[in-house]
C-alpha cells in the first residue's frame, strides 16, 4: 500500500523548533503512489497554505491526499505540495520579504533534490498552481531552463521533465489594484493587528501593469510550447466586504492562446481549487485532464530527455573546443 501523509499538524508537531508564524519553504509528499509514473506538484497562492489552499471548508477534505479523491483516481502518481512564505499581512511588524525569484529557485532546488533522492529525475511533472503559485512556477521554469552548465544540469532537469501545467485563477495579466487590496485585507482581517502590507513584492507582482509580472510573462511565453497548459477561471464573485467582484478576470486568468485549454469553474477565487467531493464543479474535468497527461507524458518526456542529452553533449563539445583554443 502506498503511504499517504495528510495531516500538516502532525508534521509540525514533529519539529517544535518552527512555529506556524515562522513558516519556511518546504516540499511535502502527501501521496507516494503505486509505482508512480508521474509527479503532481501543487503550489498555493497569495496568503495561501500548502494544505488549506486545497482543502474544502465544507467537508474538510484535502483532495490532493484524501484516499477517496485524487489518490483513488490517480493511483500511479506521486503527489507533492510546495509551501512557501506567501503572507502579505504585517503581523507584529513582520511580513514575507522573499522575492518571486527566491521562491521560484527554492521550488526548483527542493524538487530537483527530492527527485534525485527518489531516483526519479526523469519522471514527468505536472504542476497544479493556484493564483500567485502560477507566477512562481512560471518563474521557476524560466530559471530551470537556463541552468545548462555542467554543474547545474540537475536544475535543468525540472524544465525538461515538466509536461503539463494547470493554472487555477492565476493573474497572468495582473488583477485590479483596488480589488486585490480589498480581497487581501478581507483575508487578513481575522486579527485586528493585521493590515495589508502594500509594499510586499508578492502583492505588487499580481497587480495590473506590474513590471515583475510582465517580465515573467514575456520570458515564459516562448517556452510554453514545451508544455501542455490548462487555464481555469473563477465563475463566481468573491466577497470583498464593500462589494462582490471577480479577483482575477477571465481575460487575465485564461488568456486565449494557441495550443492551450481553457475552462471556467463554478467557484470563487478562494475555492477554485478546493474540491469538496468527487462531484464538485470542475473536479471531473481536472481529473480527466490529469489522466490524459499521465497517459501521454511518459513516452513524450522520455523522447525529450533523449533530445536534451544530445543537446547537452553538443554544448559540452563546444565548451571543450573553446577551452582547447584558449590554451593555444
Amino acid at each position: 500500500m502506498p503511504r499517504i501523509i495528510l495531516k500538516r499538524k502532525e508534521l509540525r508537531e514533529s519539529d517544535t523548533s518552527e512555529s506556524e508564524e515562522e513558516e519556511t519553504a518546504a516540499l511535502t509528499t502527501v501521496y507516494c503512489g503505486e509505482n508512480p509514473v508521474i509527479d503532481i506538484v501543487a503550489v498555493h497562492g497569495l496568503n495561501g497554505d500548502a494544505f488549506k489552499s486545497f482543502t474544502s471548508k465544507k467537508t474538510g477534505k484535502f483532495w490532493l491526499g484524501d484516499q477517496a479523491m485524487l489518490p483513488k483516481d490517480m493511483p500511479d502518481c506521486r503527489i507533492l505540495t510546495f509551501s512557501y512564505p506567501a503572507s502579505v499581512a504585517a503581523v507584529f511588524g513582520r511580513t514575507s520579504s522573499d522575492t518571486i525569484l527566491q521562491h521560484a529557485t527554492t521550488l526548483v532546488q527542493e524538487l530537483a533534490a527530492d527527485r534525485q533522492i527518489e531516483r526519479a529525475t526523469e519522471r514527468p511533472i505536472i504542476f497544479l498552481c493556484h493564483s500567485l503559485g502560477g507566477i512562481i512556477v512560471k518563474r521557476a521554469l524560466i530559471y530551470s531552463e537556463s541552468r545548462k552548465a555542467k554543474k547545474t544540469e540537475h536544475i535543468h532537469s525540472i524544465f525538461v521533465s515538466t509536461y503539463g501545467i494547470m493554472f487555477f485563477g492565476t493573474p497572468h495579466h495582473g488583477s485590479s489594484k483596488a480589488i486585490l487590496a480589498n480581497y487581501v485585507q478581507r483575508m487578513v482581517n481575522v486579527l485586528p493587528s493585521k493590515v495589508v502590507d502594500t509594499g510586499s513584492q508578492l502583492l505588487e507582482a499580481l497587480r495590473e501593469g506590474s513590471e515583475i509580472l510582465q517580465d515573467i510573462t514575456d520570458n515564459f511565453q516562448p517556452k510554453m510550447r514545451h508544455f501542455h497548459v490548462f487555464f481555469f477561471w473563477e465563475q463566481q464573485k468573491s466577497n470583498l466586504g464593500v462589494k462582490w467582484d471577480y479577483i482575477v478576470a477571465q481575460t487575465s486568468a485564461a488568456p486565449i492562446m494557441d495550443d492551450t485549454d481553457r475552462a471556467g469553474i463554478k467557484a470563487d477565487h478562494h475555492s477554485i481549487c478546493k474540491f469538496a467531493t468527487r462531484t464538485s464543479p470542475g473536479y471531473r474535468l481536472v481529473i480527466a485532464t490529469l489522466m490524459r497527461y499521465s497517459d501521454e507524458a511518459p513516452s513524450k518526456i522520455k523522447r525529450r530527455w533523449t533530445e536534451t542529452r544530445e543537446i547537452i553533449r553538443s554544448i559540452r563539445r563546444n565548451e571543450a573546443r573553446e577551452i582547447y583554443h584558449e590554451s593555444d
